[in-house]
Order: C-alpha cells, then structure tokens, then sequence
C-alpha cells in the first residue's frame, strides 16, 4: 500500500528520465491528472494520455528529450509537501524556483496550478513539488 501517490508519481517519473525511457505509466488521480497537465502546458513533458478502465485508471506520459543529445527536460522533480510535514504558503510568499526558472506546482482552492498562476490570482495553498 502506497501512502504518498504523488511521490510515487514523482518517483516514477524520476526513474523512467534515469532510465531513458519514452514512455511512463502511473495510475490516475485527479490530483496526478492536474500534475500531468501542468508539466505539460509548462514544457517538461511530450505529451500524456489518461485511460480510463472501470477503476482507478491510468496516466500514460510521453517524456521530453532533447533530441540531439538525448538530456531530459526535467532536470530535478522535487517534493516539498508530504503526508507528515505539509508546508503551506500564501500568495505573497510564494516559493521562487531556481530564480524564476523553474515551476512549483500548487494545490490551491482554485485547483493545482503553477506558483506563477497562483501569484496572477492571488491565491495560496498546499505546495506540491519543485520542478526545473
């Protein structure tokens, strides 16, 4: 039984990028799913498809490599808030990453968005995880 899905998520992903592997599969949330969209719309991924099988469900994601040199686009996943320790921010001190590079993703009561977002609407919430 697996306690914290989204560091299992992060730990798939991290994995399949250390393996050079193109495709990842994980199994769906909608937690995850907003994840997914976000890494998507922000670059770091190719592309993701969510199938549907009665359950749970399944997330297919299709890494992002450079193409000459093969180099991952995600070069860190990070995670900041967990089960045992959350950490929790308001719009005014919402993290920088890697000076504005990188993303956190955040779970807010408008849904998960990027740290960017939430400062655009003046929200704060749960920070999920670094990536850059």
């Amino acid at each position: 039984m697996i306690t914290d899905t989204v560091a299992d998520y992060l730990t798939r992903v991290r994995n399949a990028i250390m393996a050079n592997h193109k495709v990842v599969e994980i199994p769906a949330s909608k937690l995850k799913k907003g994840i997914t969209e976000i890494l998507f719309d922000q670059g770091y991924i190719l592309s993701y498809k969510f199938e549907d099988d009665n359950k749970q469900g399944n997330i297919k994601i299709a890494l992002k490599y450079h193409p000459k040199t093969k180099v991952p686009a995600i070069k860190k996943l990070e995670r900041v808030s967990t089960p045992g320790l959350r950490k929790y921010t308001s719009a005014k001190d919402m993290p920088r990453v890697l000076n504005g590079l990188g993303i956190a993703i955040v779970s807010t009561s408008k849904g998960v968005m990027t740290n960017k977002e939430a400062v655009r609407q003046n929200v704060g919430g749960e920070v999920i995880c670094y990536v850059y």
